[in-house]
């Protein structure tokens, strides 16, 4: 009587996988998910280069560089979906042999006798097919591997490509100074919600911290940025590049170059001030001493007062800092030429 739920109950037993499609977005883009439940970064990858480029064996994360196989790497919504979907099928697969068992059995039923009997299932044919797992918006910020070439895409930053696990120090230092600028462009903003929400006090004091915050974090964007160009001429020296006079000479000496080449003599002592700020806040809380105006030549502070750091001076750090990478990398290049 059952012959159909029979055999697909029997099928069942025997199916291992489910297939879900996953869709991409209008660029050609699938998304993917970091499975390190500490970071849980979504991202997304060209869906022909998954096939071609990345491998079954290793996926890392361009945030934080977990590295799982790629099998691992499914969106936590779309694990749902096809949780979802897999349940919709099977309920499809058996319903349908049970109205193909009822339509049988009603079939074959006597005509015109005193007793008659007959199978109903409620409802119609449900879907045995899965729906795909549709595609998030696209991301703005796409990315292309200087190593592998595999093409992905984020929002905010990435460190690391996805297919091979490269950090670019070019994209990292960019990503940097566009963090910088997002800071001090939107510190007004939050400075508006933060009054809203904790008052002028709160506000004031956290978007202080935020705008002091660019100039650390531009200084070690740079010296991380200059470590890793200069890894093929030698070792580095600890923090070398925080100090603009010691970074000078070592460029010099390895390509022929240094910052004077990009900078004028007031950019760069406009810069050292802004350095020596950096040095003070981090060591001294930012209270003048005897060795910052030894060392920034900056007249307009005596010994016990406390820098203030202004939008002017975050901007004109990322001025500089953008000219100097681009002409250490224009050096680097030429460096690298045959005959040069």
């Amino acid at each position: 009587m059952f012959e159909d739920l029979i055999k697909t109950l029997g099928k069942l037993e025997q199916t291992k996988e489910i297939s879900v499609p996953i869709e991409t977005d209008e660029k050609g883009y699938i998304d993917k998910q970091c499975p390190s439940e500490d970071c849980e970064f979504i991202f997304k990858v060209n869906q022909d280069d998954w096939k071609n480029i990345f491998n079954d064996e290793a996926v890392w994360c361009p945030l934080c560089r977990h590295e799982a196989p790629a099998r691992q790497w499914f969106t936590i919504e779309q694990i749902e979906h096809a949780k979802t979907e897999a349940v919709s099928i099977l309920k499809g697969q058996i319903h349908n042999a049970m109205i193909s068992d009822a339509q049988r059995f009603n079939r074959k039923q006597p005509k015109g006798g005193f007793i008659s009997m007959s199978l109903e299932v409620k409802g119609g044919h449900k879907r045995t097919h899965a729906i795909p797992a549709q595609a998030a918006e696209a991301m703005q910020l796409e990315i292309t591997c200087e190593k592998c070439n595999s093409r992905f895409a984020v929002i905010g930053s990435a460190y690391f490509c996805p297919g091979c696990g490269y950090n670019s120090v070019s994209r990292t230092f960019s990503d940097s100074l566009r963090k910088i600028r997002a800071k001090i462009e939107n510190v007004s903003l939050v400075k508006a919600a933060l009054i809203d929400s904790v008052g002028k006090d709160e506000a004031e004091l956290t978007c202080r911290s935020l705008v002091e915050s660019c100039i650390l974090d531009g200084v070690v964007a740079f010296q991380k940025y200059c470590e890793g160009l200069y890894e093929p001429y030698g070792k580095t020296p600890f923090n070398a590049f925080q100090r603009l006079k010691q970074g000078h000479e070592m460029w010099a000496n390895a390509i022929g170059e240094g910052y004077s080449d990009w900078l004028t003599d007031q950019e760069l002592s406009e810069l050292n001030i802004i350095f020596q700020k950096r040095h003070i806040l981090s060591h001294n809380e930012g209270i003048v001493d005897e060795d910052y105006i030894k060392r920034s030549s900056d007249a307009s502070y005596k010994v016990g007062q406390r820098i203030v750091v202004l939008r002017k001076d975050i901007e004109a750090l990322l001025t500089y800092l953008d000219k100097m990478s681009t002409g250490l990398g224009s050096a680097i290049k030429i460096k690298n030429m045959p005959g040069g």
